[in-house]
């Protein structure tokens, strides 16, 4: 019971969470490492559900937030023809949902692709697939401004009675607005990981030969999980271009896609809240070091903290409390074992 109450009384923590803390810089912490999370659950459907470790699955991330943002501000472009094929500025959310769509999209052709290799082969063909999206971002200049970076996105929205629709500028709405797709994305995997498609996943991360002995579609249940990672990684994507409010190549950096890959190992891979716990140890630990250390100690006790948690917690964070919980939880005896024991005695 205490175990199923957990993610229900850390929601409602997080989600009172700004009642109490008032300070702006740390809402914009939160915000910023919670757009991660949701990029890391969806890197630890693949990774921890399914196997695969993709290294270049900031590219989905990329998608996701050029999409948005090019959508969102309009663009033109010079296919050859006579006239140039010419898209106007589109509803936040439209724009958004787009971002999702594309990048999913890209994650089933990729899927489709990559999974036809393992191994060091898949994780070739994936960092290869973030570098030619950076190169394009960065070489596209007449869609994607090249460095110069795409300017001047306008924000989410919501509309409210009596207000009409108002633009999320402020840290607040935006710290509730990434919560909210957070939980969505969490009971959306939960849902997954619990349905046959989730145990078939589970069942080729632990033995593929054998998965494919007893008619398992590999590929296609593979092509799902990217399928799904890719438009989670996309709405995260999404959220960072409509926050920032600025695009650019920089965004498909490898360091971002070793960022989601700690916070999945770290936190437990396989589990729904290893991520989380990982992300935020991993995304607070950085502002809590930039107050107390210059920045190259904070990167070695940053990488430190790391190793450390490898080595002792192997399986992770979450998996070791989950063993600590069950050896302080009391026993409880099994039904009629006590008078099971009285009557022995008695005969005795």
């Amino acid at each position: 019971m205490t175990q199923q109450l957990l993610p229900w009384l850390f929601l409602a923590f997080m989600a009172t969470l700004p009642l109490w803390m008032t300070d702006l810089y740390v809402l914009h912490v939160l915000v910023s490492t919670g757009i991660f999370i949701i990029g890391a659950m969806s890197l630890n459907l693949l990774l921890g559900y399914t196997g695969q470790l993709s290294l270049g699955h900031i590219a989905f991330f990329g998608i996701g937030a050029y999409t948005s943002a090019l959508l969102s501000l309009g663009f033109d472009l010079d296919l050859g023809g006579a006239e140039p094929f010419v898209v106007g500025p589109q509803p936040v959310w439209i724009a958004f949902t787009g971002g999702v769509l594309m990048a999913a999209a890209f994650g089933g052709l990729i899927g489709k692709l990559a999974f036809r290799v393992r191994g060091a082969y898949f994780v070739i063909v994936t960092i290869s697939f973030a570098q030619v999206m950076r190169m394009v971002a960065l070489n596209w200049v007449d869609l994607t401004e090249g460095p110069m970076a795409l300017t001047g996105i306008p924000p989410l929205s919501v509309w409210l009675p009596g207000e009409g629709v108002i633009g999320l500028y402020d840290k607040l709405s935006n710290y509730l607005l990434v919560l909210g797709v957070a939980v969505v994305c969490y009971v959306v995997i939960r849902h997954l990981v619990d349905s046959r498609v989730g145990r078939a996943m589970v069942a080729l991360r632990e033995n593929e030969p054998l998965a494919r002995s007893v008619g398992i579609d590999v590929t296609r249940y593979l092509v799902i999980a990217t399928v799904i990672a890719a438009g989670m990684a996309g709405a995260a994507g999404g959220l960072y271009a409509h926050y920032v409010r600025i695009v650019d190549p920089d965004v498909f950096l490898f360091i971002y896609t070793v960022t989601m890959v700690i916070m999945v190992i770290t936190g437990g891979k396989g589990t729904l809240a290893g991520p989380i716990v990982g992300g935020l140890l991993f995304g607070a630990l950085p502002e809590v070091l930039r107050e107390v250390a210059r920045p190259e100690v904070q990167w070695i006790v940053y990488g430190i903290a790391m190793i450390v948690i490898v080595f002792f917690l192997p399986q992770g964070i979450v998996p070791a409390a989950g063993r600590l919980w069950e050896r302080l939880r009391p026993r409880r005896p099994a039904p009629g074992g006590t008078a099971l024991r009285a009557g022995k005695e008695t005969s005795a």
